[in-house]
C-alpha cells in the first residue's frame, strides 16, 4: 500500500511517500524548485502544491499518482474554521493596529487561506486523477506522528512547538504504541513562534531566520534584557502572549522599539552594525526566555511513565534550547525530527494514516535522515562529461581526507539527500576544524553570509563523549539538533566548531547511518588525529543542493577548492 504525505499550506512545501509502513522517499520541494521555502508563505500561495516533490516521490517508487490509496494533506480546515469561530467569540477578533497587506488575521488573507487549502483536494483529485481516499489531517498531530510515530520509543511524552498549526502554537501529546493522544493545546495569539519571527524581523532578518538569531545570541548577555521580555510574554508558564506589544504581522515595530528603546533594524545584525551589543542582548533575552518557557512546558507532563521525549514544529529545531532541556536531564532521550519545520508534516501525515488511522504497528524506525534522491557514479560521469572540469576517480575517502588536512574546502556530494534543513553529511561544504581562519574564509568567500555565524562538527560518534559533553548521547545528536560543552583541553584543537560561548552543535556519525561519510571523517583522523569536520550546508544563499549539477553550479560561484561528486574527485582547472 502506497500513501502519499504532503504539506504545503505555509511554507517548507514537501512531500513523503511510504510504502507499508517504509519510508520510499522524502523531499522539500525547494531542493528541486531552488526557491527557498518552496515558495513564498502568503495566503495567496497556499494553494500551489509541491508538485516536483511528489513526482520526485512517485518515480522513485516507479509508480503514478493513482497507484496510491491514500493521500495525507498536513492541515484541517474544519480545525481551521473552530478555532476563528472561537476566536471571534471571545470578542479577540479585531486588531487595534494596521496589519501587513499579505497578513493570514485580514479577512482577505484569511479567504485566500482557506480556499487555497481547499483547492487541494480539487487539484489532486478533479485534475491530477487521484481516486484513492483523501485526508486533511490536523497540523500538529502532524507533526507529532513525524515525531513519534518513527521514533525508537514506545512509548514518550511529544511537544509540538512551532508559530501555529490552524489554531494551537505548541500541543501536547502522549504517544502509546501506534497511538498519539492530545493533553492539552496552548493556542493563538500566545506563540513562541511568532514571538521569534517578529522579534527576527526587528533584528533585521527575515521571518525565517530565528537559527541565525540563535547563533547571535551567544555574543549577548541574556540578563540585561530577560526582564524586559517580561512585557511580552507575560506569563512563562502558561505562554501568555501581549499581542498588543508583540503585533504579529504588522509593520508596526513601535512597541519593540519602545519595549527595548532600539530602533527597527532593516538590514541583519552583525559585527559591524551600530549598537551591535544592545541588539546581540535582545538576541540573548529571547534565547533565554525560550529556555525557561521550554522547561516550564516540558515540566508539565508526566515524566514518571513517559521518559522520552519526541519533539517537532519549527521552534524544536532550536539547537541551543535542545541542548538545554538535554543538560537538565528531564528525560532519558531525546529523539528531535530533523525535518521539524513543517515540511516534517508531510512524512507525519503518511504516518499518521498509516499507523493511527489504519491502525497498522509501527514497524519503521527513523535511524537516519538520507531519504532523499542519489545519483550513481555512472549519472555523475555524464554530466561532468558536458563541463570544461578536471575530474578523476578515486578512493574519495582517502583523498578528501588528504585535500581537507591540507586546509582545502571541499563540496561533499555523497549517497540520498538528507531529510530537513541541516546538512548531514550528504550535501556538505568540508573543511579542517584545526584552522581558526576558515570560519571567516567560508563565511565570506563561500556562503557570502554574517560573519558572526558558527560551523557545526561532524564527529565520529565512537568518539563523541571523548570531545563533547552533554547532548551527543541522545537520539537527536544524530542530527546536529542539540549543543553541547567542549571537553577540557580539546576547544583550542579545534577552534574553527567551538561557538563564542563556548558550546558546539555537533553530529555523531556512525557507519550504519552513512558508511561514505563515517569513512571520510576516520581518514581524516588517521592523518590528524582530529576525528571530526567542520561540517555546513553546500549551499551560497539558495537551498541545499541537490543533483550533481546543482553541486557543479555552486562550487562554480563560490571559492570552493575541491568538490567531491560520488567517487569523483573534482577540481576548477
Amino acid at each position: 500500500m502506497y500513501i502519499l504525505g504532503i504539506n504545503a499550506a505555509y511554507h517548507e512545501s514537501a512531500a513523503c511517500l511510504i510504502k507499508d509502513g517504509q519510508v520510499v522517499m522524502a523531499i522539500e520541494e525547494e531542493r528541486l524548485n531552488r526557491v527557498k521555502h518552496g515558495k513564498l508563505s502568503t495566503p495567496e500561495t497556499t494553494g500551489q502544491l509541491p508538485w516536483k516533490s511528489i513526482q520526485k516521490c512517485l518515480d522513485a517508487a516507479a509508480i503514478t499518482l493513482q497507484d496510491c490509496e491514500h493521500i495525507g494533506y498536513s492541515f484541517s480546515p474544519e480545525m481551521l474554521q473552530k478555532g476563528v469561530a472561537a476566536w471571534r467569540a471571545a470578542g479577540d477578533g479585531a486588531q487595534g493596529w494596521a496589519l501587513e497587506k499579505e497578513s493570514y488575521q485580514t479577512l482577505q488573507g484569511g479567504l485566500s487561506f482557506a480556499e487555497g487549502v481547499l483547492s487541494s483536494k480539487q487539484q489532486l483529485m478533479e485534475e491530477a486523477g487521484f481516486s484513492g481516499q483523501f485526508h486533511f489531517l490536523p497540523h500538529h498531530d502532524c507533526h507529532a506522528a513525524s515525531a513519534f510515530h518513527v521514533s525508537p520509543f514506545d512509548k514518550a511524552a511529544v511537544l509540538v512547538i512551532d508559530g501555529i498549526g490552524e489554531w494551537a502554537s505548541t500541543s501536547l501529546y502522549y504517544g502509546d504504541g501506534n497511538m498519539l493522544r492530545k493533553e492539552y493545546d496552548f493556542l493563538f495569539p500566545n506563540s513562541l513562534g511568532f514571538v521569534w519571527e517578529k522579534l527576527s524581523k526587528y533584528l533585521g532578518f527575515s521571518q525565517y531566520d530565528a537559527s541565525k538569531v540563535m547563533g547571535l545570541a551567544a555574543y549577548g548577555d541574556s540578563a540585561k534584557t530577560i526582564g524586559l521580555f517580561s512585557k511580552l510574554v507575560t506569563d512563562k508558564e502558561n505562554m501568555t502572549v501581549d499581542m498588543a506589544v508583540l503585533r504579529h504581522e504588522s509593520p508596526d515595530f513601535s512597541t519593540l522599539e519602545a519595549l527595548f528603546d532600539l530602533p527597527r533594524r532593516h538590514e541583519p545584525v552583525d559585527f559591524s552594525a551600530r549598537n551591535w551589543q544592545a541588539y546581540v542582548d535582545v538576541a540573548a533575552g529571547l534565547q533565554l526566555l525560550t529556555e525557561q518557557i521550554l522547561l516550564h512546558i516540558l515540566r508539565r507532563f508526566d515524566r514518571e511513565n513517559y521518559r522520552n521525549l519526541c519533539m517537532a514544529g519549527g521552534v524544536a529545531l532550536n539547537c541551543a534550547a535542545n541542548g538545554v532541556i538535554v543538560r537538565e536531564n528531564l528525560f532519558d532521550d531525546v529523539f528531535v525530527q530533523p525535518a521539524s519545520n513543517d515540511s516534517g508534516t508531510a512524512l507525519g501525515a503518511a504516518y499518521l494514516i498509516w499507523n493511527q488511522i489504519l491502525g497498522q504497528p509501527r514497524d519503521y524506525v527513523f535511524n537516519h535522515a538520507y531519504l532523499g534522491p542519489e545519483y550513481s557514479d555512472q549519472e555523475i560521469e555524464t554530466v561532468l562529461k558536458r563541463t570544461n572540469l578536471a575530474y578523476k576517480k578515486v578512493d574519495i575517502a582517502r583523498e578528501v581526507a588528504k585535500v581537507l588536512a591540507g586546509g582545502s574546502i571541499v563540496g561533499w556530494f555523497s549517497g540520498r539527500m538528507e531529510w530537513g534543513p541541516r546538512a548531514l553529511g550528504s550535501r556538505s561544504l568540508l573543511a579542517d576544524p584545526r584552522n581558526k581562519d576558515v570560519r571567516e574564509l567560508m563565511n565570506v568567500k563561500v556562503k557570502h553570509r554574517e560573519l558572526y555565524r558558527p560551523f557545526c562538527p561532524s564527529i565520529l560518534g565512537e568518539h563523541a563523549e571523548q570531545w563533547f559533553c552533554g547532548s551527543t548521547r541522545v537520539t537527536a545528536g544524530k542530527y546536529m539538533l542539540t549543543t553541547s560543552t567542549v571537553q577540557p583541553g580539546k576547544a583550542e584543537l579545534i577552534p574553527a566548531v567551538v561557538h563564542f560561548d563556548g558550546t558546539v552543535r555537533a553530529q555523531a556519525v556512525y557507519a550504519q547511518d552513512h558508511p561514505a561519510y563515517h569513512r571520510l571523517i576516520s581518514e581524516f583522523a588517521a592523518l590528524t588525529g582530529i576525528p571530526l569536520l567542520l561540517n555546513t550546508s553546500f549551499n551560497d544563499s539558495e537551498p541545499i543542493v541537490c543533483t550533481p549539477q546543482d553541486a557543479i553550479s555552486t562550487f562554480m560561484k563560490t571559492d570552493i577548492d575541491y568538490l567531491a561528486l560520488g567517487n569523483y574527485l573534482v577540481s576548477k582547472h
